[in-house]
Parts: structure tokens; sequence; C-alpha cells
């Protein structure tokens, strides 16, 4: 069952005017002759337990607002504060603790987990970098703890991950952004590798997580049907830009944008009796 974040809740991310852009290099010299604008004059905030979804196709830059969200990619302009405080102003000092509040849930969780470390290990680094444990029993006692709560067995933490299916490997991924006890995570297509079957355990297990953490989430996806399931609030992006916000009713049942349209005709239909027509986009003026 959907129950939406409190409309009252304090702002916790604030992003405002954000800006990434990529040089563009020719020649022999490589010199730059212009910039690709991944992400372009982004706005928008997140409150304390709210899910706000980032949607668009492929290559519109949302995963891009995500990273430099959190410093992984440097912005090119823009501000983000997070409960009040400057991310892009941040000391490394500042920055280290601001990294334990803000994590992330990459989009593979093959290519996201270190094939050589125990599963073990993976989850507890972090919380030995941090100091978080002071023995190899508590961080074990933790270890174990975050995998019973992510739907795994204590037993994991001996296992590599390729000894684990797609939907484990997830699993094993949410529960290392977890270990931190941060008060964001941006999830970053979490789903969009696998089954739809496993998809919808994923997604039930985030909002149960979310209830009884007091989580926020940057939920990133190309997937409206997902973005339905699990979000409070959306936020389209197209060419780098936002084109359209609003709450999960309004942008759902009531878009206004032609690509906003477009998004919602390309869900597939679950009655196989009933046809949906096909909305076509040729483009828009930003």
């Amino acid at each position: 069952m959907f129950v939406a974040a409190d409309p009252n809740a304090p702002v916790l991310l604030d992003v405002k005017n954000l800006r990434t852009w990529f040089p563009v290099r020719k020649g022999l010299l490589q010199r730059t002759v212009g910039h690709f604008k991944a992400v372009d004059d982004v706005s928008f905030s997140i409150a304390r337990g709210e899910t706000l979804g980032l949607v668009g196709e492929s290559g519109c830059g949302k995963t891009t607002v995500g990273r430099t969200i959190l410093r992984l990619i440097k912005a090119t302009g823009g501000e983000v504060r997070f409960e009040g405080k400057s991310v892009f102003d941040a000391s490394a000092s500042e920055l280290r603790s601001l990294r334990r509040q803000m994590q992330i849930i990459f989009q593979d969780p093959g290519g996201s987990l270190n094939p050589r470390m125990r599963v073990g290990s993976i989850i507890g680094e972090p919380l030995e970098v941090h100091g978080l444990t002071k023995s190899d029993d508590e961080t074990r006692a933790k270890v174990e703890e975050l995998l019973v709560k992510c739907g795994l067995w204590k037993q994991a933490a001996d296992r590599y991950p390729h000894e684990f299916s797609g939907g484990q490997r997830q699993r094993i991924g949410i529960a290392r952004a977890l270990s931190l006890n941060p008060k964001l995570i941006v999830c970053d297509e979490p789903t969009s590798a696998l089954d739809v079957s496993i998809q919808s355990q994923i997604l039930n297990l985030l909002k149960d997580l979310q209830a009884e953490f007091g989580l926020s989430y940057l939920f990133i996806s190309h997937d409206m049907a997902v973005i339905h399931h699990i979000c409070d609030r959306i936020a389209v992006m197209y060419n780098g830009k936002i084109v359209e916000e609003g709450s999960r009713a309004d942008v759902i049942e009531r878009p206004r944008e032609a690509y906003t349209q477009a998004l919602l005709s390309a869900v597939p239909e679950p009655d196989p009796h009933r046809k949906k027509k096909r909305i076509t986009f040729d483009g828009m003026r930003m």
C-alpha cells in the first residue's frame, strides 16, 4: 500500500539552478569548441521521508543529476544544500560527514560490488572506514543485522557476489547503502536490470526501509510504472532540464507536457482487452 510522505516535513535536500556541462573537444590539440549541457538549470527539493521520482528517457541527464548532487561528478554551476549546508563548498572533512548521510544505490548490482570481496567485507567496510564499529565482532553483528533487514540471511556474509542472483545482489547493495544510517539515498535505476517480479520485491523493500528509518529517496528511472509505484512527487526531465514537476497524482493523472504524456502512453496496459493509444513525441522548445 502506498503511503504518502508528510507534506509539512522540513526540506532535507535543496537543489537550485544545477548545471553540469561537459566540454566538447575537437582537433589535434583537443581544443574546447563547446559544451554538452547534460544538466542545465535544474532545481528541486526533497523533504524528510519523501521520495522524489526523476524520470526521463536514457540520456536526458537524470543520472548525472544524482551523481553531481553527491559530488561524484563536478558541477559547472548551481547550488546544492543538504540540511542547509552547502555540498559544493564543503571541505574534505565536512564532505566525509555528508557522505555518511547521502548514499547511492547503483543500477547494476553486479558491477557495483567488488567480486573479490566477501559480502561481509563489502557491507562492513564503510562501517570500519567511518569508525562506526569498534571491533570485528561488532562489525559482523551489524552486517548480519543489515542482511536480514534486506531479506537475506546471516551466512550470506561469507559468500561472494557472484554466488547470488541479480535481485539478491541488489539487496546487498541496499544493505551497503543503509550501513551508514543515511538520511538520503539516491536510487539510480535500482530495478531496471531486474525481472519484473523481482522489481516489485525490491520496490516494496525500499518502501519498508523508508518507513522504518525515515529515509528520503531521489529515485531515478526511465519507467513511469516504477515511478508511479514508489514516488510521492515526480519531476520529468528532458534534454537536461526539468519540464514538469508535481505531485504523483497530478503528473500521472493530469500531465501538462506532451513529453510526459508520451512517457505515460508507453507504460504497458495490464488488461489485454484494453487498447492504449501510443503518443509519439517530436521534441519541444526549451
